[in-house]
């Protein structure tokens, strides 16, 4: 589409049309009946072309329009963007947004744990999240994902949303592009039955990350900071951990989620 195809001007925040706008913060607690809310340039590009995800509508400030343009070409026809003023979408958002710049989206469908798993190749490499609540945490892990290559992300019951608003911004849109799915029950069972070797992160990991050379499907098992990973998974995974000065054992968990997808990418067999 053009940019003004469907251009439609707001000059009140009360317009029901962007309602679902409104007062983004406090329904990111609430939840949005499956929609998310994507936030800046790079994110809407992301939104605009996945094939996981769908844009449902996009609210600009008027300033933004012409900088816009090649993005809001690559829109789906019938997408409605609104335009208004800074101090209307102020208003609407409840706060300044100073990019000027959000998007409604959806998933186009949620995948199954395991059939997403038995649809990976000979060569694979998956990313394992068990209890990360932190959104920030949420979207560097999906970032890194994503600069890695890895092939899917399986994420415990007990992981934050990947599409909350701040975890999508965080991952600079990578969680709308990335296969990812909810696995229940046995993670180490489920990823076993998928063929894939199993590794957990742990400063009390037997094998050092420098002395790993993965197997061609490998999943890598990262849990929250603080708590790690469940005595149960480190029972039956292979231990892993990445040696670090005396007086000093652990990362941020998206800081050793880079560390680890580099050294298992350059050593994959």
């Amino acid at each position: 589409m053009t940019p003004d195809d469907n251009l439609i001007a707001i000059d009140d925040p009360d317009d029901p049309r962007i309602a679902d706008y409104r007062d983004i913060r406090e329904r990111d607690l609430v939840g949005r009946q499956g929609l998310f809310v994507a936030e800046g340039e790079v994110v809407l590009r992301m939104l605009a072309t996945s094939t996981r995800c769908e844009p449902v509508s996009v609210l600009i400030a008027e300033k933004r329009i012409e900088a816009l343009s090649p993005i809001l070409r690559t829109l789906p026809a019938g997408i409605p963007v609104y335009a208004a003023g800074q101090a209307v979408m102020d208003a609407v958002v409840g706060f300044p947004i100073h990019r000027g710049i959000l998007a409604l989206g959806r998933r186009r469908s949620v995948p199954d744990a395991d059939a997403l798993l038995s649809g990976l190749g000979e060569r694979a490499l998956v990313l394992v999240l068990s209890g990360i609540a932190n959104h920030d945490n949420m979207g560097g892990l999906f970032r890194n994902a994503a600069a890695f290559g890895v092939d899917a992300v399986i994420l415990d019951e007990t992981c934050c949303d990947p599409l909350y608003r701040k975890a999508i911004r965080v991952s600079v849109g990578a969680s709308l592009i990335l296969p990812y799915a909810t696995m229940s029950g046995d993670l180490v069972a489920g990823l076993e039955l998928a063929g894939l070797e199993t590794l957990a992160l742990s400063p009390q990991g037997e094998t050092d990350l420098s002395a790993l050379v993965p197997s061609p499907r490998t999943a890598v098992i990262l849990g929250a900071e603080g708590p790690g990973l469940p005595a149960d998974i480190l029972s039956r995974a292979r231990g892993v951990r990445i040696p670090m000065a005396t007086g000093f054992d652990s990362l941020n968990v998206a800081t050793t989620s880079g560390i680890v997808l580099h050294h298992l990418v350059s050593r994959r067999v």
